[in-house]
């Protein structure tokens, strides 16, 4: 037992590497309550002198009251004396301090000619295993972390037997002999070492490094006032649990042997922010079991309550770290510099040329707490838009002015009674069924015939109805080929022998049939001579009205007797041709040929110039900002840059969207083998897309970390878990406030030229998807999802690339807008006002484009999830009909998250 080491409360005995005193219980050390088994040792700061950590010029020298010696043996060098040279490399200078757990001497790098500090451990200790695996990991975790705020660990080494640690020579003093010296540090300076500490641990922390004793004894205050943070002879990794270190300063989860996490840490840091900006310990405690006693009261006097005019930004901030919850703590040492008044810590990184983490950009920032009134203002506007947009579809939308109004599930029985009446009785077949949209000549006629406001009357009536509802029966099972993801009216094309295909209109009369025949004659009886007057009945007309004339239109079927007639629509007045076919007496073509229809197989449709030209556009920009990506994501990579777990956590929900919404929209079928392949390629089309998510935000996401961090506070901090933070409500309820603009923008499109005297545009058509079922709905909704996460990625992204190359931001904006017009507007709106459109599109664009630049890459992204949302919602105002569901989904779905965002923007 040494005789040099003596208890600091009762003077007894201790052995070299006793921590706890083992007559009073008390700690070995001087500035700690007790050191439970398992510390490392001290660092240069723990061990300086506190004369040695001010100025050199001032250390007293030991001996008599004159400051003289009164003999050389006064001195204790320690084991080396100055001058002695180690290794060949090192030169002592001076010793700097002694403690348990080994010496700290000053020395000369003589090769790399600056000065050191060398950490020895005790001569018993250096052969220790155990003690040794823990100075290697120091090392390691030391090592990993390289921040002005963290003292620098070299190496480990041995010479002569003496193994000792190489760190960095800090000429200061520790927090713990300033606060011993000083009291309490006045509170603008106490917030400048505040922040330090903070960034300190921070640094720390983003290279997965938990300190787990930090203390004052640990923070190092050099004479320029730079704090390093020191002694990471007991960091690790989180989740550990670890009950090692200096309890005076241990969370209550890491006292109790817990698991330790960076909420651990922010708890020590709320400790000595505590000791820092009032002087006293927060938890002063004799020994373990009563510190226990203090953490199970939970009873820490806020910091306001012993140091007068206090900042109740420090006060919240402290109190806020020692919340026995680690959930109710900061998420982050840099959230807790966040809190602290004045300054910024985000701007300062960019100052100082860092980038920031993305632990410091969710830091940042403002709390994005907004106000009752403003929350009941922005739910109101939601309502008010929501409201405003459902009127608007009544008269845009195609949807709403046919009259549906039987169900898919009342037409698909209709369907069934129609085929039994041509002699096509039920059988156990595969059947599917949906609605359709005609091609767009039906309307494109109507506009040629006429410039009059009320040119689209004529969709009220149920023919001509450019809906109808298809039904689908075969012998073999329905499945889709391509890249289509359920069975359509075309899709598969008929290729086997019984298969059906009948299309009706909204009423549910018989509009078009083709069936499959035997592909051998003699396997079918002749049906006898075929019954035209029911297949004219079927079709709600009479036969009688119309003349026979000389077939023109080809089945697409073969049929060995053909028919014609012409006459007029009773619905309509309009001439209408019937071709028609049968096969062995039994009807298997039918179609009904309108002025206006077109042979489909040898006549494709041509765009139009502005059409082609904006799909060729689009068709260009969005993957050559994909493949920009790449190429830098590749060099990120390669420069080991770049938020790798953001990434994987945005490519995640891509994958999971994209292939939660097929699961859920595509068409399944009773073939194990024919559907794991179509799984198969499902999986691989989510993974392609997550992927290309993947490079996108690896590529490009450093850039705007560095240089428009701003743009991604309210991400990050959704992307930690930080899902009722009030900046991600504020920016949630806010990108949806733009998303229904952008929408009522579009729903406005087609009512400004009837207020200009111009001509009404085209009925607005979108997908149909919502009317097949609640199942196929929410499906619909995860995939517009997707696409919103996609496409607010690469817009927010796209937008930094122009700024880094334009410079100026309106500058950059104009662009975007000129840039992103062409993506918005492939297949937004009908043909024929190319003009209104580019000006309603640049609207739209500009809209997105705001709100990345004023509110991020979150608001943005619940911007475009609304429009899209609302793009395929067929609202209406019938909300009792059985198109209602569609319309209240919708609504449930954007007013719940706005109520949820509000909730979360108003919580302290």
């Amino acid at each position: 037992m040494s005789p040099d080491r003596q208890c600091p409360r009762c003077a007894a005995a201790l052995d070299p590497q006793a921590a706890v005193c083992p007559t009073c219980g008390a700690a070995s050390g001087a500035d700690e309550v007790t050191r439970l088994p398992g510390g490392t040792g001290e660092s240069q700061a723990e061990t300086m002198p506190p004369a040695a950590r001010t100025s050199r010029s001032e250390t007293p020298r030991s001996g008599t009251a004159s400051g003289w010696l009164s003999s050389s043996d006064a001195i204790s060098h320690g084991r080396f004396a100055p001058g002695t040279v180690l290794g060949g490399r090192y030169r002592i200078v001076e010793r700097l301090g002694q403690g348990g757990m080994g010496e700290v001497f000053r020395a000369d790098d003589l090769k790399l000619g600056q000065a050191v500090a060398l950490k020895f451990v005790p001569p018993e200790l250096g052969h220790d295993p155990a003690r040794l695996m823990q100075l290697h990991s120091e090392v390691r975790m030391a090592r990993q972390v390289a921040h002005p705020n963290v003292c620098r660990v070299y190496d480990i080494d041995e010479v002569d037997g003496h193994t000792f640690l190489s760190m960095e020579y800090v000429d200061g003093e520790n927090l713990a002999s300033l606060l011993r010296r000083i009291g309490r540090v006045p509170e603008e300076r106490a917030v400048a070492i505040a922040r330090q500490i903070c960034a300190g641990v921070g640094a720390a922390h983003e290279r997965g490094v938990i300190h787990r004793d930090l203390k004052p004894a640990n923070v190092m205050i050099d004479g320029a006032g730079q704090v390093r943070v020191a002694d990471f002879g007991l960091a690790g990794v989180a989740g550990e649990a670890l009950r090692a270190g200096t309890p005076a300063y241990m969370a209550p989860e890491q006292l109790a042997g817990g698991e330790v996490t960076a909420q651990s840490d922010v708890y020590a840091i709320g400790l000595v922010l505590y000791e820092l900006f009032t002087g006293r310990r927060a938890l002063d405690a004799a020994n373990v079991a009563e510190l226990v006693q203090l953490h199970d009261r939970d009873d820490i006097a806020p910091p306001s309550s012993l140091v007068s005019n206090l900042s109740p930004e420090v006060d919240r901030a402290v109190m806020r770290c020692l919340q026995r919850d680690p959930r109710r703590r900061p998420p982050s040492a840099r959230a807790v510099a966040a809190a602290l008044p004045g300054g910024d810590p985000l701007a300062a990184a960019l100052a100082a040329g860092e980038t920031p983490s993305p632990e410091m950009v969710a830091a940042a920032g403002t709390s994005g707490v907004i106000s009752a009134r403003a929350a009941v203002a922005g739910l109101g506007l939601v309502a008010a838009i929501l409201l405003a947009l459902t009127l608007a579809y009544q008269q845009v939308m195609l949807v709403n002015q046919v009259p549906l109004d039987r169900s898919p599930d009342v037409l698909a029985d209709r369907a069934q009674t129609l085929l039994q009446d041509l002699g096509y009785p039920p059988t156990d077949r595969s059947v599917a069924w949906g609605l359709g949209l005609s091609p767009i000549d039906h309307l494109q006629y109507l506009a040629d015939a006429s410039a009059s406001p009320d040119r689209w009357a004529s969709l009220r009536h149920p023919w001509p109805a450019p809906v109808f509802f298809w039904y689908r029966t075969s012998p073999r099972l329905l499945a889709p080929l391509g890249s289509d993801l359920t069975v359509a009216a075309a899709n598969p094309p008929l290729s086997f022998s019984g298969q059906v295909t009948l299309l009706t209109d909204p009423a549910g009369r018989l509009a078009e049939l083709h069936v499959m025949p035997p592909q051998v004659d003699a396997d079918v009886p002749s049906g006898g001579e075929t019954d035209w007057a029911t297949v004219f009945r079927a079709a709600g007309l009479s036969i009688d009205a119309f003349a026979a004339v000389t077939p023109e239109w080809v089945p697409r079927v073969f049929a060995d007797e053909r028919r014609a007639w012409t006459g007029s629509h009773p619905d309509a007045g309009l001439p209408i041709r019937i071709e028609a076919g049968a096969y062995r007496g039994r009807l298997v073509h039918f179609v009904i040929v309108a002025p206006w229809s077109r042979p489909t197989r040898q006549q494709p449709a041509a765009a139009s110039t502005f059409d082609a030209a904006i799909s060729a556009l689009a068709g260009l920009i969005m993957p050559a900002l994909m493949v920009g990506a790449a190429v830098l994501a590749r060099r990120n990579l390669r420069l080991n840059r770049g938020d790798r777990r953001g990434a994987l956590e945005a490519a995640a929900a891509m994958f999971l969207l994209q292939f939660g919404g097929w699961a859920l929209v595509a068409t399944h079928v009773p073939d194990v083998n024919l559907e794991v392949g179509r799984t198969f390629d499902a999986i691989g089309g989510a993974l392609f897309s997550a992927a290309v998510l993947w490079l996108a935000y690896l590529g490009l996401e450093p850039f705007v970390r560095r240089t428009f961090p701003d743009t991604l506070i309210g991400w990050s901090r959704l992307t930690m878990g930080q899902w009722r933070d009030p900046r991600v409500g504020r920016d949630v309820l806010i990108g949806i406030l733009v998303g229904l603009a952008m929408t009522l923008a579009f729903a406005v499109h087609n009512l400004l030229p009837p207020l200009a005297g111009q001509p009404p545009p085209m009925p607005i058509t979108r997908t149909l998807t919502a009317f097949q079922g609640f199942r196929e709905t929410i499906g619909l909704t995860l995939f517009q999802l997707a696409n919103a996460l996609q496409s607010a990625m690469i817009g927010t992204t796209g937008l930094v690339l122009l700024l880094l190359w334009l410079k100026r931001v309106w500058l950059a904006a104009a662009a975007a807008v000129v840039a992103f017009t062409p993506v918005v507007l492939a297949g937004m709106f009908m043909p024929g006002t190319p003009t209104l459109d580019l000006v309603m599109g640049g609207i739209i664009t500009a809209l997105f484009v705001t709100v990345i630049l004023r509110f991020g890459l979150l608001a943005s992204a619940a911007a475009l999830a609304t429009h899209f949302v609302l793009l395929g919602a067929p609202l209406t105002t019938d909300l009792g009909s059985w198109r209602g569901g569609a319309t209240i989904w919708a609504a449930l779905l954007i007013g719940g998250t706005a109520a949820a965002a509000v909730t979360a923007a108003q919580k302290e």
